[in-house]
């Protein structure tokens, strides 16, 4: 039996037909910065190897994250569907990270626009200094 959140979801699912990131009301704006985010980008391509990697393993990755916002990220895109989070019941707590089928689709677009960024991040870069 489902219960009513499941229900709500599932209505609301069904009230896009396709996402409008230009409009206020649409939930597609919210995914949208989730996958876009500082740490969400780099989150999603640590994890397109298609490994499970441990939450040691990713902060290890990437530098600059505190646990606090890598929990959160994390929590987020599991929330979104993007992220498959593994808990296994052992002392002390195992728990892999992995993406999902959505989150591959996901983290191959955004790795494009990273590819993209560092094959011209001379060029950004120049501009960057022009401009200063």
């Amino acid at each position: 039996m489902k219960n009513k959140a499941q229900n709500d979801q599932q209505g609301l699912a069904q009230l896009f037909t396709r996402g409008d990131v230009f409009s206020d009301k649409c939930p597609s704006r919210a995914v949208l910065n989730h996958v876009t985010s500082r740490w969400g980008v780099l989150v999603l391509v640590a994890l397109k190897d298609g490994q499970t990697h441990r939450f040691s393993e990713l902060r290890r990755a990437i530098t600059g994250v505190s646990e606090k916002m890598l929990a959160q990220t994390l929590q987020t895109l599991a929330q979104d569907g993007f992220v498959l989070r593994t808990a296994y019941p052992v002392v002390p707590p195992h728990v892999e990270y992995s993406l999902t089928p959505l989150g591959m689709d996901a983290s191959d677009r955004v790795a494009d626009l990273i590819g993209w960024v560092e094959d011209n991040i001379h060029h950004i870069v120049s501009v960057q200094t022009a401009a200063d």
